[in-house]
């Protein structure tokens, strides 16, 4: 009897520490929604039985209808050097995503909830959320790209449904682009330990690393006193490689330094992915677990040799991309992100902008397993406006906790090797902007010391006289070319990166003669030719910046405006009307990649490929043009019959 006692005692306790660090995690994606704007919306009692259910992630603007009424905007844009505003069209799509809308869901928590600590958390609401739990309001949101999450431990009972509801704005001239609308992407309820892990509570680095042997550096911030964390890496097998014990009986973080031996390290060409399975105890009792992917991988700037990954020399031969999914809208959805970086990844892209906002998780995810470099971006405004209800009007007071969610959330992924504090943001003129310029570098570095801080400027001159650009730890110009000889020897860094190039303007199947290379070329069809030898008055030719990449070693690459088409901010003829015109991209949504820059960006990535325009048959009349890229034997074959 005595033995098994001591049995079921045994299986008791390996039961209960089961049980105790059970976590329940729920992406919530059934919901009701409705674009009727009622204060009664958020009550317990409501009949919601009326409202449309759609699932989450969700967009609620994609579905239309178009209108050009919607997005006329009154406006001067800077950056085309315009004296006075003129009325504007396509610049957000011509969707309806101003307004409110709601979203209600039910959600029955496990039992065992009453006691712990529970999460709501959301990967980004469009925009100004407004989150009611059981019709009491726990909280607000203005950015609609941010990641936030509340504790709603304390307004609920967990033997009733938890109803959640969430009120979403948008405002017009809220955007530069078509931001979407709506719960676009994941909401999640999670149940754990109140001594647990913290959100976002672990920051995994690699220090030092070497072929032979590397330190891994984790740094987990803890609830709880008393408590210890046993730290188990696996590699992309599954096979065990590294295991660390460490315990405090009152820090907030605790850190272990854990060695592997033989890393395999992550790279674009060789994406290597291990996993840190934490387990914390206290008193010897599991209260929490939680698994983390991360690459083993070495970043460093110099004026030297530029940028390194992994001791290797490397060029960032980028794009940027809208957070926008072409047709799709804006929900976030992984199979169509996928898409995407498997085409780019095809064409030799290594590396990727977020233009202009936080990145979703999931291209994250996919970035790490896929390979590719991630420059994180945060704000397309600052103090100063573009837009009229734009986040002007929340940056003093929401600035640096959005700062802090996009660095905790993200960096334990290793795809990303720099954060971007801002893109052509007014604030690059004078001294107040070279504060704001600091202030949000400071509190990158204080969040997460191992990358460097960018901004994509526009206004070169500008910057060189305020001293904006010699603060940042890389300088990140847009466009100006022309410009960048005097920026390297005004900066001290000893290093620039082209942060957003070339936008050349085209229109899909338009080949326009005779060829001139021009800044704003407009013709009668208000169409653009498709040589790619037309651009903005504020780019220029992609092949500017591929001399500047070969010629200067200071250069450390670039990212291309754009890699996919997107919604919204049409040009060269936003003045003029509503028109298919579209800027320099890699690949529309619905067809094939674009011939001609495929052949620019094998061109630029020194990859021996050839892509031929030619716009005229034989029997036409006229000479065959060939405009070869690169200069290597060409072979013309001639079927005559």
């Amino acid at each position: 009897m005595m033995n098994l006692s001591k049995v079921l005692f045994f299986l008791f306790l390996v039961c209960g520490s089961s049980l105790f660090a059970q976590r329940f995690n729920k992406e919530l994606v059934q919901w009701k929604f409705s674009r009727e704007d009622n204060a009664s919306n958020s009550q317990v009692d409501f009949d919601d039985s009326d409202w449309e259910t759609v699932t989450v992630p969700h967009d609620w603007a994609i579905y239309g209808p178009f209108d050009q009424e919607v997005d006329k905007q009154l406006v001067r844009i800077v950056q085309n050097n315009e004296k006075k505003a003129t009325e504007k069209t396509g610049r957000t799509g011509a969707l309806p995503f101003i307004g409110v809308g709601w979203y209600r869901t039910k959600v029955q928590l496990p039992e065992y909830a009453q006691g712990k600590q529970t999460l709501l958390t959301f990967d980004g609401a469009m925009s100004q959320a407004e989150v009611y739990v059981n019709g009491q309001k726990i909280g607000v949101r203005p950015y609609g790209y941010s990641y936030f999450y509340f504790d709603i431990s304390d307004y609920f009972d967990s033997e009733k449904d938890v109803v959640i509801a969430v009120r979403l704005k948008n405002k017009a001239f809220s955007s530069r682009w078509y931001p979407g609308a709506g719960l676009y992407r994941k909401v999640r309820l999670i149940v754990k330990d109140k001594v647990s892990f913290k959100h976002w509570g672990h920051f995994i680095t690699t220090p030092y690393v070497s072929e032979d042997v590397s330190k891994v550096n984790i740094r987990s911030q803890v609830q709880g006193d008393h408590v210890k964390v046993i730290t188990i890496i696996k590699d992309a097998q599954g096979n065990v490689v590294a295991k660390d014990e460490a315990a405090d009986r009152f820090a907030d973080e605790i850190e272990q330094n854990i060695a592997v031996t033989n890393p395999r390290l992550w790279s674009p060409e060789n994406p290597y992915l291990y996993t840190a399975e934490l387990k914390l105890y206290q008193n010897d009792v599991l209260k929490d677990t939680e698994k983390i992917r991360f690459g083993i991988r070495q970043i460093k700037y110099s004026a030297t040799n530029g940028f390194e990954l992994n001791g290797k020399v490397t060029k960032f031969k980028g794009v940027c991309l809208h957070h926008d999914l072409g047709p799709l809208g804006t929900a976030v959805n992984r199979a169509a992100l996928k898409r995407q970086l498997t085409i780019l990844k095809d064409m030799g892209c290594n590396a990727i902008r977020s233009a202009h906002n936080m990145p979703s998780f999931e291209q994250l995810e996919l970035c790490d397993e896929m390979g590719f470099l991630f420059l994180a971006e945060s704000f397309d405004e600052w103090k100063k406006p573009k837009v009229n209800n734009g986040y002007h009007l929340y940056f003093d007071d929401w600035a640096e906790k959005d700062v802090i969610n996009l660095v905790r959330a993200t960096r334990n992924h290793p795809c990303i090797v720099m954060w971007s504090a801002g893109n052509e943001v007014p604030d690059q003129y004078g001294s107040e902007g070279v504060k704001r310029a600091k202030w949000l570098q400071d509190i990158f570095h204080r969040e997460d010391p191992t990358r460097p801080v960018t901004v994509g400027m526009d206004q070169v001159k500008a910057v060189m006289e305020s001293g904006f650009g010699a603060i940042l730890d890389v300088p990140g110009l847009n466009y100006r070319t022309h410009l960048y000889d005097e920026a390297y020897e005004k900066f001290p860094q000893g290093i620039l990166l082209g942060s957003e190039t070339a936008s050349t303007v085209s229109s899909r199947g338009v080949y326009k003669f005779p060829l001139v290379q021009e800044a704003g070329k407009i013709y009668a069809d208000l169409q653009c030719s498709s040589y790619d030898l037309e651009y903005c008055n504020w780019s220029n030719i992609p092949e500017d910046d591929f001399v500047l990449q070969d010629d200067r070693p200071w250069v450390i690459g670039e990212f291309v405006w754009t890699g996919f088409d997107y919604l919204g901010e049409l040009l060269l003829m936003i003045s003029i009307g509503l028109h298919v015109v579209h800027i320099l991209v890699f690949v529309i949504w619905l067809v094939c990649p674009r011939i001609g820059i495929i052949c620019i960006v094998v061109d630029g990535i020194l990859k021996r490929k050839l892509c031929i325009y030619f716009h005229t048959g034989i029997g036409r009349g006229e000479k065959v043009k060939l405009h070869p890229y690169l200069c290597i034997p060409i072979i013309v074959v001639q079927n005559c019959l």
